[in-house]
Formats: structure tokens, C-alpha cells, sequence
């Protein structure tokens, strides 16, 4: 399925989101938002189907951040109101939807994620990359601050101090660095980086699907969360998880020895 500047398939319970607009490294504008966008509908109205989602990049690029082309002649820039009034209007609701999402994301980095395409990677609930790929926090270069999440997601990835030093100084992180310090979860050699990706999406696409879905809840919420709320909220989880047909599944495979056959509902 084509939408503006990002393409949406299917390989069986997996949907593969790419952003696409590979004359400018896939950077996001409003336009691309919005095919962005078109495509969560169709995900959605596939609910039942789709148990994982993967988002990555088209050609060589995940994403090189906001698409700046046309805005230098711009007297709305001299206020600074151009650069932040896409973020609540388009960014934002993107990135909430993603949150809410009913199955687990994997963002698979096939290059380098700058500015807004690393808050996209952060998105992820397991982060892949290629060997060759790297992140940037980019604000800085252009006179402005991490936005897209990034201040909420970084410091909760890789702590303050490190969130600071690449906010701070734009510096390229190398992904092997990325891995050893917690920011993404496995880093392949790009020949089999696709392979590995899609061997992962299927494995969570074959998993329990509402258990996948309360488990993203439970993490995203639990930073927000006293100790004793986020007790009662894993209480509430575990209530609507052991109400699910994969329950009875997981433990009738467990006691006959057998692999389950999760069903996503």
C-alpha cells in the first residue's frame, strides 16, 4: 500500500511501515506525517490480524529528522514559531498513536537517525540496527532543542549524563556504542540485518498478543507511576490477560510439553 512518502505490507501477521522519501534520506515533513498516518488507519483496521509492527527506512537512510527544504526564505522562522508548529499538530499525535499501538513495534535502523528519525527509533519497543547505521541528536546544529520525545525517551535509555553529551554536542553515535550503551537492543551486520529483523517480528507476531499489548502499557506507564499505582496497574493487566483465550493456550501447552499456539486474542 502506497501513502505519501511511506509504503505500508504485510508478511503475514507483521506490518512493515517504511518511510520513504529517499531524495532527502527520508526526512519527515508534514506531508510524510500524514501518509504516516493513513497507514496506523489501515493498521488498525487490520486489528485482528496485525500482531507486530516494523518501522524502518526506505534505501539507505532511516531517517535524516525534519525535512527543512523550503523553509529558509521563511519569516516565520525568525520567530520560531515554524519550528515548533508542526510538533502538536502532526509529530505528536504520530508519536501518541504509536504508544497506544495493540502490538509490539520493532524499529529496524538500516542507517543513520537523526533529529526526529531517532525519537522514531526510540519508538521501538526492541530496537534492531546495522553495523553501519548511527544516531544524532542534530537540534543543536540548527539552533534548537531535542523535541519528538526525545528528553522523555533518551535519559530512560542511556541516563542523563549521556542524554546531556549528545544533546549537547551533536555527536555521531556509532552503533556498537548505541548497543553498549543501552540505547538499542542488537546490532547486525547489514547483509543479514533484514533477515534478522523479519525473524523477530515474527517470533512477537506469534506471541500473545494482548499479553504483548499490556506488557508495552505496563513499561511506557510505569515511569509515571508510584510504586504502589504501578502494583495496582499490573494487577489490573494480569486480570485482562488471564481473561484471554493465549492463557489457557500457554498453560495447556506448558503442561503437555507442547510449543503454544497463540492465537493474539
Amino acid at each position: 500500500m502506497q501513502f505519501k512518502h511511506a509504503t505500508l505490507a504485510f508478511d503475514g501477521a507483521v506490518a512493515i511501515l517504511t518511510l520513504d522519501h529517499q531524495e532527502v534520506m527520508n526526512a519527515v515533513s508534514v506531508d510524510m506525517l500524514g501518509g504516516l498516518s493513513q497507514a496506523l488507519d489501515a493498521i488498525e483496521d487490520k486489528k485482528a490480524e496485525v500482531r507486530c509492527l516494523v518501522i524502518t527506512g526506505a534505501g539507505r537512510a532511516f531517517c535524516t529528522g525534519a525535512n527543512l527544504q523550503g523553509r529558509g526564505n521563511n519569516n516565520q522562522m525568525s520567530t520560531g514559531k515554524l519550528a515548533g508548529a508542526a510538533l502538536e499538530t502532526a509529530f505528536h499525535p504520530f508519536l501518541r498513536r504509536l504508544r497506544k499501538l495493540h502490538c509490539p513495534i520493532v524499529t529496524a535502523v538500516n542507517g543513520p537517525a537523526a533529529g526526529a528519525g531517532m525519537s522514531f527509533a526510540m519508538m521501538g519497543d526492541i530496537i534492531l540496527c546495522t553495523r553501519s547505521s548511527y544516531f544524532l541528536q542534530a537540534f543543536r546544529r540548527i539552533g534548537l532543542v531535542p523535541d519528538c520525545g526525545s528528553t522523555w525517551l533518551l535519559p530512560r535509555l542511556i541516563g542523563k549524563a549521556r542524554a546531556l553529551e549528545l544533546s549537547l554536542l551533536g555527536e555521531k553515535l556509532p552503533a556498537e556504542t548505541a548497543l553498549q550503551w543501552g540505547l538499542v537492543n542488537r546490532v547486525y551486520d547489514d547483509a543479514v540485518f533484514w533477515d534478522e529483523t523479519m525473524k523477530m517480528a515474527r517470533e512477537l507476531a506469534a506471541g500473545p498478543t494482548v499479553a504483548l499489548s499490556l506488557i508495552r502499557k505496563l513499561y511506557w506507564d510505569s515511569p509515571e507511576n508510584s510504586f504502589e499505582d504501578q502494583l495496582n496497574l499490573e494487577f489490573e493487566a494480569q486480570q485482562i490477560a488471564g481473561s484471554a483465550g493465549d492463557f489457557i493456550e500457554g498453560v495447556t501447552a506448558f503442561l503437555q510439553k507442547r510449543p503454544a499456539q497463540f492465537k493474539g486474542k
